[in-house]
C-alpha cells in the first residue's frame, strides 16, 4: 500500500540531510522533490501544487529545536498536511434507525456488491447488528447470485424480488421485511455502469428519494487514480451522498484518490478495501493513513486487528499450556488461523514503524502458511497432540501426504520444538511474542 509514494517522500526529505536549518531554498528543493511525488501517485497539479504551498508556508520561519533535524521537523510538517488532506478526522457510519438504511452507489466494477456483504459482516460482527442485504441491482443476474453467495457465506439473510425490474419497488418492500423481521440495519446494493450515464443517475436518486436512507455511501475503485476522484465528484453532484468507500487499496495504486477525494468532495473516506475476504475492510483513519504514507507504520491497527481476531479466554488458557510446555501442533494451526483472519501477511508486518522499508521486495502471500498447515494436517491427532512421538517413519508417512520433502517436515518439528522452548521461557518471565514465534517458522525477518 503506497510503497511508490512513499520510497519517494522518503527521498525528497533526504535533500534537508546535513542541513542546520530550514531556508527558502532547500525548503523549495524538498517540496519540488515532494510535489513530484504526488503528481507520480496520481494526485492532481492542483491539490499537489496547493498542498505544497501549504506546507512551504508553515516550513518557513520555524526555528528548528536542538532535539529536531530539519528533516524531521518537514517531515512532521508533511505529516501534518497529508491528515489535513485526507479529513484529519475519522467519521463514524450513522447506523442509528430501525431499521437503518444504507444506501451504496457506483460504478460497476468498483466493488459495490462486495463492499455490501464486508459491510453487513463488519455490522454484525463488530457492532452487534442484524443486517439485511438487498439486492437491488436489477440488470445483472450475477450481482444477485454474488450478493445470495457473499450473504450465506457470512451468515447474513439476502433479500430478492425475482423477475422484477423495479429498484424502488424492491429497497421498499426490503424494509418493511426487515421491520418485521426485527432486522435493523438494510444495506441496499444498487446497479452501475461502466461509465456515467443519465439513466442509472437517475435511477439511483429515485431510489435515494423514495427510500430516504440514513447514510449512502460511494464506492470508488482506487486503482483508477484520479479518474476516480472525478467520477465521486459526478456523482456527488447528483447524491449528495456521506461518505466515500475506496476498494483495492491492497493493489497496485498510487493512492491519488485516498489522498484527494476529500478536498474535492468534501466527504469523508468512511471505509477502505483491502481484499477479497470477508474481513478485508479497514475504517479509514486519515493521521494512520499519513502515518503507513510516511514509513512509520501503523501500530494502532496492528493492535486492533490482533485484538479483534484473538479471544481473551483462548489466549489465558494458552498462556496455561505454554508455561506448563503442552502448547502442540493443534495450538499452533489455532493460531495461525487466527493470524490468517487479521489479514495479508505483508499488510500486517508494514504496519509495524521501520517494517515497511525492510520488506518492500519481499513477497507474501495469502498463503504464505500453506505449507505449514499441509504438514500438520497430514499428522495423526495423537502426532499433533505429542509431537515426540513423531519418528522417521512417521515423518516420511506425513512428508508424503503433505507433499514435501521430508527435510521441510524436519526443518518444521525442529524449529517447532525451539519456539516452543522460547515461549516458556518468555512465558515464565511474564511476556508472549506470538509474531516472534511466526516470524521464526516462516523465516520471516525479526
Amino acid at each position: 500500500m503506497f510503497e511508490s509514494l512513499s520510497e519517494k517522500l522518503e527521498r525528497s526529505f533526504k535533500v534537508l540531510k546535513g542541513h542546520g536549518h530550514i531556508t527558502e531554498i532547500n525548503v523549495a528543493e524538498t517540496l519540488k522533490e515532494v510535489r513530484k511525488a504526488l503528481l507520480d501517485a496520481d494526485v492532481s497539479y492542483k491539490i499537489a501544487k496547493d498542498f505544497t504551498d501549504d506546507v512551504k508556508e508553515k516550513a518557513l520561519g520555524q526555528n528548528v529545536l536542538t532535539a529536531v533535524s530539519p528533516g524531521q521537523l518537514m517531515i512532521k510538517i508533511v505529516h501534518d498536511s497529508l491528515t489535513e488532506l485526507m479529513g484529519s478526522e475519522h467519521e463514524e457510519i450513522n447506523i442509528k434507525g430501525s431499521p437503518a438504511v444504507i444506501l451504496i452507489a457506483g460504478l460497476q466494477g468498483s466493488g459495490k456488491t462486495t463492499f455490501s456483504a464486508k459491510l453487513a459482516n463488519y455490522l454484525k460482527a463488530k457492532k452487534g447488528k442484524k443486517p439485511l442485504l438487498v439486492a437491488g441491482d436489477v440488470y445483472r443476474p450475477a450481482a444477485i447470485n454474488q450478493l445470495q453467495v457473499l450473504g450465506e457465506q457470512i451468515g447474513v439473510e439476502v433479500f430478492t424480488e425475482e423477475g422484477s425490474k423495479d429498484p424502488v419497488g424492491i429497497a421498499r418492500k426490503a424494509i418493511d421485511y426487515a421491520r418485521n423481521k426485527n432486522l435493523n440495519v438494510v444495506i441496499v446494493d444498487t446497479a452501475g455502469r461502466l461509465a456515467i450515464d443519465e439513466a442509472m443517475m437517475n435511477e439511483i436518486s429515485n431510489v435515494k428519494k423514495a427510500i430516504t436512507p440514513h447514510e449512502t455511501l460511494f464506492v470508488v475503485d482506487s486503482m483508477t487514480g484520479q479518474d476516480a476522484v472525478n467520477t465521486a465528484k459526478a456523482f456527488h453532484d447528483r447524491l449528495n451522498y456521506d461518505g466515500v468507500v475506496l476498494t483495492k487499496l491492497d493493489g497496485d495504486t498510487r493512492g491519488g484518490a485516498a489522498l484527494t477525494v476529500r478536498s474535492v468532495v468534501t466527504k469523508p473516506i468512511k471505509f477502505v478495501g483491502i481484499g477479497e475476504k470477508m474481513e478485508a475492510l479497514d475504517i479509514f483513519y486519515p493521521k494512520r493513513m499519513a502515518d503507513r504514507i510516511l514509513g512509520m507504520g501503523d501500530i494502532v491497527s496492528l493492535v486492533e486487528k490482533a485484538q479483534d481476531s484473538f479471544d481473551a479466554e483462548e489466549a489465558k488458557k494458552l498462556q496455561r499450556k505454554i508455561a506448563k510446555n503442552q502448547f502442540n501442533f493443534n495450538d499452533f494451526l489455532t493460531q495461525i488461523k487466527q493470524i490468517k483472519k487479521m489479514g495479508n501477511v505483508k499488510d500486517l508486518m508494514g504496519m509495524i514503524p521501520g517494517m515497511g522499508k525492510a520488506i518492500k521486495n519481499m513477497d507474501f502471500d495469502d498463503d504464505a502458511f500453506k505449507g505449514i498447515e499441509a504438514i500438520i494436517y497430514s499428522m495423526t491427532p495423537a502426532e499433533r497432540e505429542d509431537p515426540k512421538i513423531i519418528n522417521g517413519s512417521r515423518r516420511r508417512r506425513i512428508a508424503n501426504g503433505s507433499g514435501n520433502d521430508i527435510q521441510e517436515v524436519n526443518r518444521l518439528i525442529k524449529q517447532f520444538e525451539e519456539t516452543r522452548k522460547m515461549m516458556r521461557m518468555m512465558s515464565q518471565g511474564g511476556g508472549k511474542n506470538m509474531m516472534k514465534m511466526m516470524q521464526r517458522m516462516k523465516g520471516m525477518p525479526g
